[in-house]
């Protein structure tokens, strides 16, 4: 008789967590994927470009519509940065600016982006990639707010959903940016999370955003939350307002360090891109 009343409540127990499961999947809506079911250039209806010398006095020059580093086939994405010698359409003779002072860049990348195409406000982000491997090397998936070119960073606001630099090559960042005040002045939440063969598996890289807070998992592991109201309770507060998606395969500069040519060409690979919002 114990032994039955034990069983029953194992499956009670069972079927609860079951439907709870259920629940939660159900909850959640695909409202916008890309899962690089074609071939040749990534889909312009849903991606555009970032081009040249862009931020963070990064080495590479990001090219726009160039399958030497973005192509997607067999079902995936491949962003691909590379050691060559690329014009510089920027350049401008005696110029002091780092973005156009030199007539040809020494390295290559993609930064692909849904600016002015598609922005969410709340909602899961999942990408599955696999990394690139080497010093040097700084893949990221990250989202800005819509208004960018307008309040500026970072007033916009930015959630950087998975970062990595090839120098820790173990070690997944999770992050949000946000201002302080009405200067330049800024605040960095953000969490770490560990995980193995990064540049040999994919994983899956996501955040949910709600009203309240943002969560940031690496495969489902929940390993940072970010409460909304710490960047403000008012109107201004950008993590309340559009953002728009950016995967971009960085090389150089301060954080990731000096680039180890060696390991040239690199691949960031994403399998999917999926966008998804609660039922009503």
């Amino acid at each position: 008789m114990i032994q039955r009343t034990f069983f029953v409540l194992l499956l009670g127990c069972f079927n609860a967590v079951f439907f709870d499961a259920q629940a939660q999947v159900k909850e959640w809506t695909l409202i916008w994927s890309d899962e690089f079911n074609y071939k040749g250039l990534p889909d312009s209806s849903k991606w555009t470009y970032e081009l040249g010398h862009v931020r963070n006095q990064e080495q590479q020059y990001y090219t726009q519509s160039r399958l030497a580093n973005a192509e997607v086939q067999r079902g995936k994405l491949f962003i691909t940065g590379r050691k060559e010698k690329y014009p510089n359409a920027a350049f401008e003779p005696g110029s002091t600016n780092w973005r156009t002072s030199e007539p040809y860049a020494s390295y290559t990348s993609a930064s692909i982006s849904t600016q002015g195409l598609h922005a969410w406000t709340y909602g899961r982000i999942e990408v599955r990639a696999k990394l690139p491997k080497g010093k040097g090397l700084w893949p990221a998936i990250w989202m800005l707010g819509t208004d960018i070119d307008e309040v500026g960073w970072p007033f916009a606001g930015e959630i950087d959903i998975m970062e990595q630099v090839g120098k820790e090559p173990l070690e997944i960042h999770g992050t949000v940016h946000y201002p302080v005040g009405n200067d330049e002045e800024y605040l960095s939440n953000g969490g770490l999370h560990v995980q193995k063969d990064l540049a040999r598996k994919f994983n899956v890289y996501a955040i949910e955003w709600s009203a309240e807070k943002i969560d940031f998992y690496v495969n489902d592991d929940l390993y940072h939350s970010f409460i909304i109201d710490h960047a403000g309770i008012g109107p201004d507060n950008p993590f309340r307002k559009p953002h728009f998606l950016i995967i971009n395969l960085a090389m150089g500069a301060n954080w990731p360090g000096p680039i180890d040519d060696k390991v040239l060409p690199q691949q960031f690979v994403i399998d999917y891109v999926k966008v998804y919002q609660k039922q009503l």
